[in-house]
């Protein structure tokens, strides 16, 4: 693994870094068949605070 990293530059590793958060976008949650049997315990995450949906309410 060392070897690996060692023979990347520090450009690529910040790069690499950068896009990780980039990569939640592209997750697609399954949607709820019913709207109106959506999970009150889920947990969600609103402007970078994690919360549970009934706190929302």
């Amino acid at each position: 693994m060392s070897r690996l990293i060692s023979k990347m530059s520090r450009r690529a590793i910040v790069q690499a870094l950068i896009a990780l958060p980039a990569l939640s976008l592209f997750r697609n949650p399954p949607a709820p068949a019913n709207p109106d049997e959506i999970d009150r315990d889920e947990i969600v995450e609103i402007n970078g605070w994690i919360l549970r949906r009934s706190d929302l309410a």
